[in-house]
Parts: structure tokens; sequence; C-alpha cells
């Protein structure tokens, strides 16, 4: 049964049902619903819920209920995120699972309060320091902000590693119907092996030594070999949870690259402009690391330009033209600062894309005018020979050329009889002649 929820309340309750059992986090908005949600809702399932004192105490909460073996969530917005960083590398560092949710608002510093995108570098390059990685999803609606959330939990368990929900602050704050049966008591993945590793005070044994919890490593060996470690991680992530959905793209000559809500206004721009015409398909990264590189390159077969879209300066572009590698040109478009794009707009945009450029484009643009004209010529020679009066007059010059051609064969079937009767008459002339030699009167030869 569907219920109508507000994206922050829904990835609250979808963690829950996940298991979730920790919340470390503070107020900011556009996410303030999740905490408060989590308030009402931890203590109802035995549960922990703290409003830290800042969002530097939040990260470092989960960092203490991670290093047990609890599934810990925190959420917060771009400037919280921001004080995050050094937690959330000493959490990767040690090796712990956990969830952060991240709604972004625009620009920097506090910004506004307002819906964007321009935390992509921050939640796709690591964001704070020591060469690392986060598996980054990025829900375009409600119902799959439900999904993503609890597929979080299972990524971050099996990798060991913390993993990032990034949402506008529009995914946030929006109310859309939302199937919660599913995800009701959803049970750990299958594949996910016991928290042997955690800090639990149990009694060391072969089976499960005695848990240390750490990031620091002095010796430069053994910090290369951890780093080393680390790195296999994430092309295991890389190789096993790249995420993303294709639309129309087996003949695209332009080929949109949108996520989150961004990409909704992509997909109705992409249809209205199939209606015209124009061959545009889309492309929606799920995941934004590890981005779908290789759904990209497989789309080069057909398009012609890429147009990036995104609630920012220009960010997930980079990922882009990388994935094209400089073989076709990858254009952008964006609206920042808590501004949205509309469908006009990019429209507008593609349709003047799909328009040729250069000396080509305008040799194309004079043979299609040239064709334009060609064919309305023959529809206006198509309408004369259609008309009745030329119809008519076909007709009579049909009738003329008919007698004109009678009258001539009449004409030719009389002189070919005659002639033929003159040959006749000479050829009998010259056979009485020759007898006439051959038998002369009055004697033998």
């Amino acid at each position: 049964m569907k219920k109508l929820l507000k994206g922050n309340e829904a990835i609250a309750e979808a963690a829950i049902q996940a298991g979730c059992r920790f919340f470390f986090g503070y107020p900011i908005t556009p996410q303030n619903q999740i905490p408060e949600y989590m308030s009402k809702r931890m203590p109802q399932v035995g549960g922990c819920f703290l409003q830290a004192e800042s969002e530097v105490a939040a990260i470092n909460m989960v960092y203490g209920a991670a290093g047990a073996g609890g599934r810990v969530m925190t959420s917060s917005s771009s400037p919280g995120i921001s004080l995050k960083q050094e937690g959330i590398s000493y959490i990767v560092g040690a090796e712990l699972p956990c969830v952060i949710v991240n709604m972004v608002r625009g620009g920097p510093g506090l910004g506004s309060i307002q819906p964007a995108q321009s935390d992509y570098y921050q939640a796709t390059r690591g964001g704070g320091h020591g060469d690392y990685r986060m598996c980054v999803l990025a829900p375009s609606s409600v119902q799959e902000a439900v999904t993503l959330t609890q597929e979080a939990f299972d990524i971050a368990d099996r990798y060991r590693n913390p993993v990032m929900v990034l949402g506008d602050g529009l995914i946030g704050q929006m109310m859309e119907p939302v199937d919660m049966d599913e995800a009701s008591n959803r049970k750990p993945a299958a594949d996910l092996k016991p928290k042997t590793w955690a800090a639990t005070g149990h009694v060391p044994t072969a089976d499960s030594p005695r848990a240390v919890i750490n990031s620091l490593y002095i010796d430069p060996q053994a910090m290369e070999t951890h780093c080393q470690h680390l790195q296999a991680k994430y092309d295991a992530i890389e190789a096993a949870e790249c995420r993303w959905q294709e639309e129309l793209v087996e003949d695209a000559e332009i080929v949109l690259v949108a996520y989150g809500t961004t990409s909704r206004i992509a997909r109705s721009a992409m249809r209205k402009c199939r209606e015209q015409g124009v061959r545009v398909g889309l492309i929606r990264p799920i995941t934004l690391w590890p981005f779908p590189e290789a759904a990209i390159r497989a789309t080069l077969s057909t398009a012609k330009k890429y147009l990036c879209v995104e609630m920012s300066m220009g960010q997930m572009i980079d990922d882009v033209r990388l994935a094209v590698n400089g073989e076709r040109p990858v254009e952008f478009y964006g609206r920042t600062g808590g501004m949205v794009p509309t469908v006009k707009e990019l429209v507008d945009r593609i349709m003047g894309m799909a328009k040729p450029c250069g000396f080509a484009g305008q040799v194309d643009q004079a043979i299609g005018s040239m064709g334009e004209k060609l064919g309305e010529m023959g529809r206006k020679l198509d309408e004369k020979l259609s008309s009745p009066e030329f119809v008519e007059k076909t007709e009579a010059l049909k009738k003329q050329a008919a007698d004109v051609a009678g009258k001539a064969a009449d004409g030719l079937a009389k002189g070919a009889t005659l002639m033929a009767e003159g040959i006749g008459k000479a050829i009998d002339a010259i056979k009485k002649s020759i007898d006439g030699d051959q038998n002369p009167k009055g004697g033998d030869r």
C-alpha cells in the first residue's frame, strides 16, 4: 500500500526498516525532517537517537557506533558535510561501515537553503584527506530514495566502507506516493559476513580475536600496504556496484547525462524533442561513484554530441568528458545557487544543438534549403497538374494527338500500298525484259 511521504521522512523510515538503530546528527536545512523523524521513531524500535553538539561530534559518534558493529546513519546538508569530512576520512581508514545522507543546498559557505547539486566533487572525490573513495548513490524520486537508502547499508557492510546517499534539497522536501510494504523489515543481504571485527567487548578467541579499530599507521610500509588494500576494495566496488539507467539511447544522436531531480526534467525535455523528430537519449547515473563510464562509451556509435545537465556550475561534466575521451563534444547546461532548470530551457538548448554548425553545417543548411524549395516547386506543379482546367486541356491535346496520329497512320498505309504496287509493276517489267532477251523472235540463240 502506498503512502504519501516527504523524501526526508521516507529515507529515515527506510533506514529503520533496514536495521539502523543508531542515528547521530545536527539540524541544518533542508534535511531537518530526518533527525526530527528519527528522534520520534528510534526510541520506539529500541534504537538510539542523539542530537550532537556539532557536526564534528556527530560524525565521531558514528565512528564509535560503527566500530561496535551497529548499523548507523547520519545526515546533514552541504556545510555540515564539510564539517564531517575529517571524521569520514577516519571512518574510511578504520574500515567501518555507515550511511551518510547529504541533502545538497546551493552555493559555497552558508549559501542558500534551496536545492542544488554542487557537492558532486566533494562526494565523488572523497571530500576529505587521504586518497579515499565512497560509493555514492543518487536517487531521483522518493521511492528510489527508500530503495537506495536500504541498499546503502548492505553496500557499507559488504565492503566495510561508508556509503553516501546524495540528494538535492528537492528530493528531501518533495512528497510522493511511496510503497513501504517491500521496504518493511528488510533483512540484510544474504552475502554479508558476521562482524567478527567489531569491538563489542567480547572475550578474544581464535575465531574472534581482539578487535582494534584504528586508522593510524606509523610505519610507511605498513601505511602503503593498508592503502593498497583499500584501493583493492575500491576496485571491487567499481566492478560490482556501478548502476545507471538509460532511455532511448539506441539511436540517439544527442545524449543527455543527468542525475537526481535534474534527470526527471531532462527526461521530459528528451520526450518533447523526440516528438519534434530529434533523436535524443538519456543516461542517468544512479551511482555517481562508481561512474557509469562504460554505459556512456557504449553510445559513441550513434551519439554526435553530449549534454551534461546539472544544478551546478558544472562538475559531473568532467566525468562525462573523461568517459567520452575527446571523441565527441560534451556541452553543459546548468542552473545554480538554488535555481532549477526548466523543461523549456532544456528543449531550447537541445534544439539548438540539433542544428548544424560550421562549414559542414552551412552546406547542410544550403542543401536543406534547396530541398525545401524543390519540394515546394514539386507541390505547386502537382497542384497545377491535378487542376480540372489542366486535366481538360490535357484530354483535348490527347484527342488531337490521336487524330493526327490516325491520319498519319492512314497516309503511311496508303503510301506503302502505292509504293508496293509500283515496285511490283517494275519487277514485272524487268522480268519481261529478261525473258525477251533470252528468247528473241525469228531464231535460236
